[in-house]
């Protein structure tokens, strides 16, 4: 029997999220489902390197010993079913771990694990393949230093260990949304035709998946949340079987849910809204509208789908050398000045001995001079501050290459300009640098195994019904707005909320118009060349533009921004989160009788 609405609880959203959001929503969401997205690219190579020193290790412990243990009693009490990517690299031991807390707690839950996103036992065979990246094109890279290799199962397989009676699943690798879509495909029998409702669901696991940065994290509009950060609400999606959703948060938290949230978390991470391709269906969110339902509700609808792409998307990451990298502080006249010529000391001291060894130079260096808005590169505006911080790194291709940069810097002490502090406990250590490889696999050579208590459910991926739909029609951008009785300028903050985030090393940038009647001023004020400018010093590649008129929006994906992205950048940002704040101070010329309209004027540049 279909049921009306499911809620489900958005519990986490990456490893080392709160443990407050568990005993939160199950005192105040009267939830059917609560999922746990735990995994990024970098999460997974952490976890592989655990697995190499412990074969029990390599999951997300946090699940087990945080979320689950002071919860479990209460969990089975209220019904909630539980799903998680918690696996990692080992969803076998995290399912191990589970099942040993249920029986130490005394209940009878069934506990499902999934199994087959993991293909590094495949490595040299695709290598032998000729597989390249995605994205680059880029060669394979050696096997033998391949750390994790796994694809983005979707959601179907874990539709069918609910099917099967699990209350608490487990996988590996998946989507992020993949834990939300599986439980709605379950509670309403979609199918794999169904794409709209596949979007939809998909959608509402992508606001989900972050936990609170749907509920006032990382908003725009931080002030008006910042009293209530400390009680933060996470997110419940309560979603009916034609896939729309309501998206609110627990009576009484803090943070709050609004059209601006939860417009600036749709756009969190995406490249094309026309074609954001998962492993069930590809997703089309150009027409989503987003509406105030109540206080601290909104309703989202008008997600489209289409067939999924052909093969699965594999993340591998891989080791390519060595990075090291410190803090300092410099305070007093001319600080910035003085953090550059320690930099510059720093870095040809280091150099120079690497030299006399014979060794190769650094293959990159960086020397970023914070409080001296150098992330704004030729925009930036304060030129004399009196105290700054100093993050100075390098790469090498082996750790003792990349320390020397640490040792010379730290043997500088006595040496520097005055004015240099710091807060350390010692010196920082190389570390490995790991580079992300996006792939494209066949799907015949993924085996999906779902095991719910020793026993191994009948399951098996069909092969794709439909080819994947052509290239979408674009929507038509509006007019440009009529200026002929004058014009101002604004900061784009002003008439925009903006959210920025990653993907390997791309970066993303949604703008949304506070206002429709912003938009036409928004799309032609915001060049893809105007964007360009902006980033100039950090950009290596192109800038797209894409329109999504439903949600008042416009989304910028920058290519090759990010320095290599991750933990294979020395950026103080290697991931992008504040390039939506570096955008949002462009001022954008608006007509002045609609400046007036809304009371811009105070806010003119």
């Amino acid at each position: 029997m279909t049921k009306n609405a499911i809620r489900i609880g958005g519990a986490s959203g990456y490893w080392g999220d709160s443990a407050m959001a568990v005993p939160q929503l199950l005192a105040g969401g009267s939830l059917d489902y609560l999922v746990f997205d735990y995994l990024a690219e970098i999460t997974m190579s952490i976890l592989a390197r655990a697995r190499v020193r412990d074969p029990e290790a390599g999951y997300a412990t946090d699940f087990v010993t945080a979320a689950l243990a002071p919860n479990l009693g209460a969990i089975a009490a209220q019904g909630v079913r539980v799903i998680s990517n918690a696996g990692g690299v080992n969803p076998v031991a995290c399912g191990a771990a589970v099942r040993a807390l249920v029986e130490k707690a005394g209940l009878t839950l069934k506990v499902a694990v999934i199994t087959g996103d993991d293909l590094l036992p495949c490595a040299a065979e695709l290598a032998q393949g000729g597989l390249t990246e995605m994205f680059t094109d880029e060669a394979f890279p050696p096997v033998d230093r391949i750390a994790s290799l796994n694809v983005y199962l979707g959601a179907f397989p874990i539709a069918a260990a609910l099917d099967a009676g699990a209350d608490i699943v487990i996988t590996g690798r998946c989507v992020d949304s993949a834990v939300t879509l599986g439980a709605c495909i379950h509670a309403f029998g979609w199918s794999r035709e169904d794409y709209d409702r596949l979007a939809s669901g998909s959608l509402a696991g992508h606001v989900l998946e972050c936990g609170p940065q749907a509920t006032g994290g990382n908003f725009t509009d931080w002030e008006c949340v910042a009293a209530g950060i400390a009680e933060i609400g996470y997110p419940i999606a309560e979603i009916t079987p034609d896939g729309d959703f309501t998206v609110s948060k627990p009576a009484g938290t803090g943070g709050c849910v609004s059209v601006g949230t939860v417009s600036e978390q749709m756009l969190y991470e995406i490249g094309d809204p026309q074609d954001y391709a998962l492993p069930d269906v590809s997703c089309d969110f150009s027409q989503v509208t987003i509406m105030p339902a109540g206080p601290d509700q909104v309703f989202v609808s008008g997600a489209h789908g289409a067939p999924p792409p052909e093969k699965y998307k594999a993340s591998l990451t891989w080791q390519d050398g060595w990075r090291a990298g410190l803090y300092l502080s410099f305070y007093g006249l001319d600080a910035a000045r003085k953090a550059q010529s320690f930099a510059d000391a720093a870095i040809a001291r280091a150099g120079a001995i690497l030299g006399k060894l014979n060794a190769p130079p650094f293959s990159e260096t960086s020397a970023e001079i914070l409080g001296n808005e150098c992330q704004f590169g030729t925009f930036g505006q304060s030129r004399d501050a009196r105290e700054v911080v100093l993050k100075l790194a390098a790469k090498h291709a082996d750790a003792a290459g990349a320390g020397l940069l640490l040792r010379e810097a730290a043997g500088l002490g006595l040496a520097s300009p005055p004015g240099l502090s710091g807060f350390q406990g010692g010196r920082p250590k190389p570390s490995p640098v790991i580079r992300l490889f996006s792939c494209l696999c066949p799907r015949p050579m993924v085996d999906v195994r779902i095991e719910l208590d020793g026993k191994s459910l009948d399951y098996a991926e069909p092969p794709l019904a439909n080819a994947r739909a052509p290239n979408p029609v674009r929507p038509e951008p509006p007019a440009k707005p009529d200026t002929s009785s004058g014009s101002v300028r604004v900061p784009l903050i002003a008439l925009a909320w903006g959210r920025s985030g990653d993907k390997g090393n791309h970066a993303n940038i949604g703008i949304i118009a506070r206002d429709p009647e912003f938009l036409a001023a928004l799309w032609h004020g915001l060049s893809t060349d105007i964007v360009t400018e902006r980033f100039a010093h950090f950009l290596e590649g192109p800038v797209e533009r894409f329109y999504l008129p439903g949600s008042h929006a416009i989304n910028f994906l920058l290519h090759d921004v990010l320095g290599g992205g991750g933990i294979a950048s020395l950026r103080n940002d290697p991931q992008g989160k504040g390039y939506a704040q570096i955008l949002l101070a462009t001022p954008i010329e608006i007509p002045t009788l609609l400046a007036q309209r809304f009371n811009l004027t105070e806010a003119m540049a």
